[in-house]
């Protein structure tokens, strides 16, 4: 099971402070939507830049426009976008068939579909390399979604992650579903000792 550490911080300085800290438990750094609304792209730049081994995943969220955006976040060198389930099978076709182009990887946030199932099935046609399975930040039912997992799991052999305020009280839950990988941001990069923390979430993937 894989470790994504998502940073949504609002200051890119500390942002790759801690992922300096956390990095060689990462399997993936996922520059967040709120460092990317507040400084573009070059928020992404500074992480491929600091962290050139690693993959950069951009959590884009693209809804429109998409082979532009695709296009402006290649120049990055980030290996991830994601792509919203809840736009046009046509726009999530044309993100990933431009990503394919420049050997980037697309994650289908499916948080917005009417019905994940149907999103789950129809993504690897689409050309999507992965699904994230989540609910809002905002949402104030933690682990209510999971019921939904299934239904996701039954409709493709996509790696699925999960990403739902992951921490360490209900990490054995996650576990339980057994997810291709699991996204984790505050409940590590606010951690008093972000290293140990990122180590601890690592070291419970390793034996998945």
């Amino acid at each position: 099971m894989k470790l994504q550490i998502s940073f949504d911080m609002s200051d890119l300085k500390q942002a790759v402070d801690v992922a300096k800290k956390v990095k060689d438990y990462a399997d993936i750094l996922e520059v967040g939507t709120i460092l990317i609304h507040k400084y573009g792209i070059k928020a992404v730049e500074k992480f491929t830049q600091k962290f050139p081994d690693k993959d950069i995943l951009a959590d884009t969220k693209i809804i429109d426009r998409g082979i532009d955006i695709t296009q402006i976040y290649a120049e990055t060198k980030a290996k991830w976008l994601t792509v919203m389930a809840g736009t046009s099978n046509n726009v999530i076709h044309r993100v990933c068939s431009k990503a394919e182009t420049y050997n980037i990887k697309v994650m289908l946030d499916i948080i917005d579909s009417d019905s994940p199932g149907q999103s789950a099935l129809e993504a690897k046609s689409l050309g999507v390399d992965a699904i994230l399975f989540h609910e809002a930040y905002d949402s104030r039912e933690s682990l209510v979604f999971l019921d939904n997992l299934d239904m996701v799991k039954g409709n493709t052999d996509l790696p699925i992650f999960i990403s739902s305020k992951i921490d360490k009280e209900n990490i054995s839950q996650i576990i339980e579903t057994k997810p291709d990988g699991i996204v984790i941001g505050k409940s590590i990069t606010d951690s008093p000792n972000p290293k140990a923390a990122a180590k601890f979430f690592h070291n419970l993937c390793t034996k998945v």
